[in-house]
């Protein structure tokens, strides 16, 4: 087996292994990274969320004379 046959089964084998596993990596990176990034933002709406719900809370237990003109409202 000559010099330039090995080099044509490396680079006809080799290079396309090679290339697969590059873009493995690389995808596993990017789900890791999405992710994490659905995390924070599903953290973030259920704040906003409990911040929403206590304003609400407060403002039905304040504006008590508003049940009695706007009943739909609470």
């Amino acid at each position: 087996m000559d010099i330039k046959t090995c080099l044509d089964i490396i680079a006809n084998q080799g290079f396309p292994i090679a290339l697969s596993i590059l873009l493995i990596f690389r995808i596993g990176k990017f789900m890791q990274e999405t992710v994490t990034a659905q995390k924070d933002d599903y953290r973030q709406i259920l704040e906003n969320n409990k911040k929403i719900h206590n304003t609400i809370t407060t403002l039905k237990a304040a504006n008590t004379w508003a049940t009695f003109f706007f009943p739909q409202l609470l």
